[in-house]
């Protein structure tokens, strides 16, 4: 843990959550809370923001109130504090008169030095006049892009939050959310009238989602092939209607999955029964309109699919993130259907009219909206399109971890001959009918509408007769995607060219259009991925301990993710301690847990490890991004032998990739082995020298255990083959 936090501080955070390292980030934005500096700090899910404002408010003097926007998402947070031995307090309509006196005892008498309570009940009760007096210093406006017109998910009670200032003079504000692009981050702070704040951005990239899109074509089937590889696995289904929310989950509770609807046209109960049957693994999945989710809150889910077009990118980032938020590996899958993007511009200009919203907030929803189209229908890696879209760099030149990039797709065989020949058909009937006219006259179909309009005499007749229909509108989509073909607005939208439709047509432009590979290959490569454990762990132990955990959970009525994430179980099972020192090591196991916990799931890995006749006790994994790993024995390859040959003639990394052919992450890997071997004297070839003085500078502080810590201290600016080779060059005693 970074030694630029106080020191009991850190004693509070290793004790209570069990954590003795943190993220550059989280430092940076809890050092800004201790000095009461208002802050604006965007952390994607799952990257640790709660910790943000909970630890300081347990060495900082004074009170410290989160302002939340769901009674789910406070009570999580409540009972996930008291399982870590820490005392919170919320105060919603839910509270007994009895839990309600108990909760302002807690507040007055110092007892608690946290409390969560919604905008509406700030702001319009007394309830901060309460709070001031009882000595509130820090503000923390959780899910702040609430309160923004820009953001994803505007909600009118947050503007209220403007009034801040005014009931709690001199206290620090600190806003925090998932997703935010720059505009959104400039309206949240001048929403809020953060006071010079500090602003901290995280990385977007969320490396252990596998991110996939797919035409929309048999919904059901769909989700069932996802259902079915991923069997018992936790997982979120979107969809644009609260009919369709319904629809989707009849029909898996029939097919006997584990199935619990979420909508807003449920009852407050039926609701809360969905969400507690999720929390507590009495249920898989659960089947939500894209309004709403905010307050489903579960570490393990391993898949978020959506049965229809999310309204933005932002909304697309925040709740594919709900999946794998304890880190270890989780799927996304996006079925896209432009007559679903049809439609939420039909409701959007809708609700436009009913609420007399000025032009330019509905032209702003569309243009999100557009911007998530183009994205769906895109043909580059979705890591680096979603990095991108909130302004950050993308490095890898292969994720690894999507369809693009894992070949699930393939280039159209003479992509710009078909678009040509798509384009030429829009032009030919003037353009005056929609997708499926179009289609119809491509693959030269012989019916009475073409006949009477003389279409089937168009020199475009039948010129893709050979591709099928969805082959073509898949084409067509992407097409609007890239900008190079338009559609009109209203409810029968028609094709329309634009300059960059005669650019292509005119062979000044080019595109690229791709495909889907056949099914059964999809479905092969898709087994053969790298499943959710980390490498070691036993999987029969994990699921022991994941019955074990659930047992506890039922017991203490929690949901099972409170006692422990299952990034914890899944170390539990690979290491596999016997002591109670031994298991305290594993992160995310403070004190409170141990005491609560540890003697049971001792016993089971010990139990478990005797019968299986295996090894217990093992030291802790090494990373698997480090760049500290020793080089490769064994005999090398011939490719390799060239690298090193190469790298000894002092060429750069890119002269080495060019002659090699290879890719560039391989060629940074032989670069780091040959640094480690052969330990040149320098590596001014390949590093700058004052890069590599940053770097070394940063190491000292963070360790080269891992990459990742260290690219983010420096803003990103390093790239990680730099950061690699430096450390290579530390490890060869250079330094």
């Amino acid at each position: 843990m970074s030694t630029n936090l106080p020191p009991k501080l850190r004693a509070v955070i290793a004790k209570n959550w069990g954590f003795t390292t943190l993220r550059p980030m989280q430092t940076e934005a809890i050092r800004a809370v201790l000095a009461g500096k208002d802050s604006l700090v965007v952390m994607p899910t799952g990257g640790g923001k709660s910790l943000c404002y909970q630890a300081p408010a347990l060495v900082r003097d004074g009170l410290t109130v989160v302002v939340s926007p769901l009674i789910a998402l406070m009570k999580d947070q409540v009972d996930s504090l008291a399982r870590n031995g820490i005392t919170a307090v919320r105060l919603d309509s839910t509270l007994t008169t009895w839990e309600w006196n108990d909760a302002l005892a807690a507040i007055k008498s110092g007892e608690t030095r946290l409390v969560f309570v919604s905008p509406e009940r700030l702001v319009n009760t007394g309830t901060s006049q309460m709070l001031r007096e009882a000595g509130a210093r820090t503000i923390a406006i959780d899910e702040a892009h609430c309160i923004s017109h820009w953001g994803h998910d505007f909600r009118p009670e947050y503007r209220m939050l403007a009034r801040l200032r005014e009931f709690f003079p001199g206290s620090s504000v600190h806003a925090y959310t998932a997703t935010a692009t720059e505009q959104v981050r400039e309206d949240i702070i001048a929403q809020l009238n953060l006071q010079d704040p500090e602003v901290h951005v995280g990385n977007f990239d969320r490396p252990n989602l596998t991110y996939r899109v797919l035409p929309q074509s048999d919904t059901i089937a769909q989700i069932r092939e996802v259902l079915d590889r991923r069997k018992g696995e936790a997982g979120i289904v979107y969809c644009l209607r609260r009919k369709d929310v319904d629809d989707v989950a009849q029909a898996l509770q029939k097919l006997k999955y584990r199935v619990v609807p979420y909508h807003a046209g449920m009852s407050a109960e039926e609701r809360k029964e969905s969400h507690d049957k999720f929390s507590a693994e009495e249920a898989d999945i659960v089947v939500a309109t894209i309004a709403f989710g905010m307050g489903i809150d579960r570490s393990n889910v391993r898949f978020v699919i959506h049965a229809c077009v999310p309204k933005t990118i932002e909304h697309y980032q925040q709740e594919t993130g709900r999946a794998g938020r304890d880190g270890l590996p989780s799927e996304c899958l996006l079925l896209f259907s432009f007559a679903d993007v049809m439609a939420l511009r039909r409701i959007m200009e809708k609700s436009a009219t009913e609420a007399n919203s000025p032009p330019e907030f509905l032209a702003a929803t569309k243009f999100q909206l557009d911007q998530m189209t183009h994205y769906a229908s895109g043909a580059i890696c979705r890591h680096r399109a979603l990095v991108r879209h909130f302004g950050q760099v993308y490095e890898p030149e292969n994720c690894g971890a999507c369809d693009i990039c894992l070949g699930d797709t393939q280039d159209v065989p003479d992509a710009v001959v078909v678009a040509q020949k798509i384009l030429s058909c829009v032009a030919r009937v003037n353009e005056g009918f929609g997708a499926n006219h179009v289609i119809e006259v491509l693959r030269g179909a012989n019916t009475e509408t073409i006949r009477s309009r003389g279409h089937d005499k168009l020199s475009t007749y039948g010129l893709l007769k050979e591709m099928a229909k969805s082959e073509i509108r898949n084409c067509i989509f992407q097409l609007i995607g890239q900008n190079v073909l338009m559609q009109s607005d209203g409810e029968y939208p028609v094709l329309k060219l634009n300059s960059a439709s005669w650019a292509v047509m005119k062979g000044k432009q080019t595109v690229r259009l791709i495909q889907m590979r056949s099914e059964e290959s999809a479905k092969k490569e898709r087994e053969r991925e790298k499943g959710t454990l980390p490498a070691g762990s036993d999987p029969e132990l994990f699921e022991l301990l994941r019955q074990l955990r659930r047992q506890h959970a039922i017991r203490l009525n929690v949901p099972p993710y409170v006692i422990f994430a299952d990034a914890v179980l899944a170390e539990l099972a690979r290491c596999r301690p016997t002591t109670p020192e031994r298991m305290r090591m594993v992160s995310g196991i403070g004190d409170a847990k141990l005491r609560d916990f540890g003697e049971s799931f001792l016993d089971a890995i010990s139990s478990h490890s005797e019968a299986k006749a295996l090894e217990t006790d093992l030291p802790p994994p090494r990373d698997t991004s480090t760049a500290s790993a020793a080089p490769s024995s064994g005999k090398m390859s011939a490719a390799k032998q060239l690298s090193f040959s190469l790298f000894r003639e002092g060429s750069s990394l890119d002269d080495v990739i060019h002659q090699t052919k290879l890719t560039r992450t391989t060629i940074s890997d032989h670069l780091a082995d040959f640094i480690r071997l052969e330990k040149p004297k320098s590596i001014d070839e390949w590093v700058p020298p004052d890069v590599r003085k940053r770097v070394t500078n940063m190491a000292e502080e963070l360790g080269t255990a891992r990459l990742k810590p260290v690219y983010l201290a420096l803003n990103e600016q390093v790239s990680y083959e730099m950061i690699r080779a430096v450390f290579a060059f530390m490890d060869a005693g250079r330094e």
